[in-house]
């Protein structure tokens, strides 16, 4: 790594409906995170629209090329001499469906990685609560390190955090931190958002960089919040207090990293072994 210090800002938001809302929701936080002198700056999931209905997501979403939110993130980031990573915008295809996709852009404006979603969030949730991110998203199928001055940036996005194997493969194609953007629900963020963070951080020694949406957002859609920075030993470094629209700021020791892999190397003890094939389930006739 080239540098082993770096200041971090989660920008925590509740992103509206349309493109242009968006955007002016964002900005002012975006700025408010510049002004810390902040290195890095990392949006959640979905910050360029956010609704529930899949037919409004897909009515509004537009080309990358064409997005109103990237040209406005790429300017302030060229404007600031800062990176920003958009942890997701849903972009129209060229097939004329949609992808869930992470863009890092450079301090000239450029976007330096892009990462599509792999994993996609089609859930039945207890509260009769229902996602299926299959009916809007087309699945990625790359894994992604972006390299930074201050070592590679694993890219990731919201349900990809109940897959530990990407962030083994990551860690050991050279990420030192993971980012996490979210909008988890609230059921499934207050049982199991700090814990999966945690293990994923614990699991590689690597920083888990996780800007999360909060609140209700249009068509009723709630999340969790609690935007996150956590330690390559597991700790909490930095946390949001609650849903609201919010900036969390930390300043990482990327030596941190050799340490905790150096006390526990267990990226290097993995071992190829047999995985047994899964028994067949009796099948009933009628």
């Amino acid at each position: 790594m080239t540098g082993t210090m770096c200041q971090v800002a989660l920008v925590q938001l509740r992103t509206p409906y349309r493109i242009i809302a968006a955007r002016d929701h964002a900005l002012p936080l975006v700025e408010k995170a510049m002004a810390t002198g902040a290195d890095l700056i990392i949006l959640p999931e979905t910050c360029n629209m956010m609704a529930r209905d899949s037919f409004m997501l897909r009515a509004s979403a537009c080309a990358e090329v064409d997005d109103l939110f990237v040209a406005s993130m790429r300017e302030r980031a060229a404007h600031h001499a800062r990176w920003i990573l958009l942890g997701s915008v849903v972009v129209r295809t060229t097939d004329g469906r949609c992808a869930n996709r992470s863009l890092l852009i450079d301090p000239t404006g450029g976007i330096s990685a892009r990462y599509d979603k792999i994993h996609l969030f089609d859930v039945h949730l207890d509260n009769g609560e229902m996602h299926r991110e299959s009916d809007i998203y087309v699945p990625g199928s790359i894994a992604t390190v972006a390299d930074t001055p201050w070592g590679g940036l694993g890219l990731s996005i919201c349900y990809d955090i109940r897959f530990p194997e990407l962030y083994r493969d990551l860690a050991m194609a050279g990420a030192v931190m993971h980012a996490v953007p979210a909008a988890f629900t609230a059921q499934t963020g207050k049982a199991h958002w700090e814990t999966l963070l945690r293990a994923r951080a614990i699991e590689t020694g690597s920083y888990i960089l996780a800007a999360a949406q909060g609140g209700e957002h249009a068509g009723g859609a709630v999340t969790w919040g609690r935007s996150m920075i956590v330690s390559p030993w597991g700790h909490v470094v930095a946390m949001a207090v609650d849903d609201s629209p919010d900036v969390v700021i930390a300043t990482l020791d990327l030596s941190a990293v050799d340490h905790a892999r150096e006390k526990i190397a267990a990226l290097a003890h993995r071992r190829a072994y047999t995985v047994p094939k899964s028994p067949e389930k009796d099948r009933v006739h009628g």
